[in-house]
């Protein structure tokens, strides 16, 4: 019995552990800083996505993680094991690129086999695992065919496939889905995020692209300047972003200008906002940046008494489809702009059109408040 206890113990304390710590690394291209101190604690399981720009460090960071890059200094451990200086043949880790890097001679299940091939299993052992991982795939009946005969959606499956044959500890995506057409793509990333919960093995995945970092993460890492900017969920970055560079590369997002009042009261234009979302400390009269969703005003059921209710003139509509985007103005923000959100049904409801005057009040306690200091940097 006490062995038995020991063992779940045991067990437990391994799903705790990190499936993998990187810090403190660094990466120099001769006079150019690529990452700088970058220290990041991956959980067992999670899928975690490195968003930022081209150019951040991103796929750089991806790529050391894999052996395919050294760092200029620091560490990385998978699952308790220093991996810093291994090669990448000595990793454990399967990896899907943007292209599918499919071998075009070989059957679609002689590609997904390659690794077992080469890890010395049985033939029937191969054939059972092949089968098991193109019908978790969605391609049951493909492997008798070649990657010309699929189409870029079914290649990428295929590369996905072929990653998990050996069942690595780490599944790393540099930017799999940019290759593809917007249809096939929202399509995969669900498939892609369904595979990943179903075989519960931690991914990382780079991504320019923040609706796939949103739809598909459990944890983002918001990246810039070969630093991190931010770590949280999606909601996390979306609703608090740490940075003025995260509000604004994520999601679309309005910025007005004014100044701090003290405490957490600002004044824009004729306006005094009181923002208890704001965080730090501003001196008296020091320029501030007020970051707004588009979708965080109320425009429906509006009283006198409504706090921060305002009348915007309607500039210009921009149809989406079922989502529409009203530029406004209001002479109660010193003329300041903002980009408002609509349904297609409210754009109607609300009678909003161009020229049209409208009522509309600012959910203050959603806006989040930064030096204009910190907004230029």
């Amino acid at each position: 019995m006490d062995m038995t206890i020991t063992k779940m113990l045991a067990g437990a304390l391994d799903q705790a552990a990190p499936a993998l710590e990187i810090k403190g690394i660094h990466k120099n291209f001769e006079n150019f800083s690529a990452l700088r101190d970058i220290d990041l604690t991956v959980r067992q399981g999670e899928m975690l996505c490195f968003l930022g720009p081209s150019g951040c460090g991103k796929t750089t960071l991806l790529r050391i993680i894999a052996g395919l890059e050294t760092q200029t200094s620091g560490s990385i451990v998978q699952s308790g094991r220093d991996i810093s200086w291994l090669p990448a043949s000595e990793r454990d880790y399967g990896i899907v690129f943007q292209s599918y890097a499919l071998f075009p001679n070989l059957t679609i299940a002689e590609n997904v086999a390659y690794g077992l091939v080469n890890g010395k299993m049985r033939k029937a052992e191969i054939q059972a695992r092949v089968a098991e991982l193109l019908a978790m795939a969605g391609l049951p009946t493909a492997g008798g065919k070649y990657p010309s005969q699929l189409s870029g959606g079914q290649q990428q499956r295929v590369a996905l496939a072929r990653a998990l044959a050996t069942n690595p500890g780490l599944l790393l995506l540099d930017e799999p889905l940019s290759a593809l057409d917007a249809t096939v793509r929202v399509r995969l990333r669900a498939e892609i995020r369904r595979l990943q919960k179903q075989v519960g093995i931690t991914t990382i995945m780079v991504t320019h692209d923040q609706e796939e970092a949103l739809s598909m993460s459990d944890r983002i890492v918001v990246m810039n300047h070969g630093v991190i900017e931010q770590v949280g969920t999606p909601m996390e970055i979306y609703e608090r972003p740490a940075s003025p560079f995260v509000a604004n590369f994520v999601g679309k997002v309005n910025v007005l200008r004014g100044q701090a009042l003290g405490g957490k009261r600002f004044r824009v234009g004729k306006m005094e906002i009181e923002c208890e979302a704001s965080e730090g400390s501003f001196r008296l009269g020091e320029d501030v940046s007020l970051y707004l969703r588009p979708e965080d005003r109320v425009a429906e059921h509006l009283e006198a008494g409504t706090p921060y209710r305002l009348g915007v003139l309607v500039n210009k509509v921009e149809f989406l489809g079922g989502l529409c985007i009203a530029e406004v103005s209001a002479e109660a923000l010193g003329g300041q702009s903002l980009g408002l959100h609509f349904s297609l049904n409210q754009m109607h409801d609300l009678g909003i059109c161009e020229g049209r005057r409208i009522d509309i009040a600012l959910r203050a306690s959603r806006i989040r408040v930064f030096s204009t200091g910190r907004d230029q940097a």
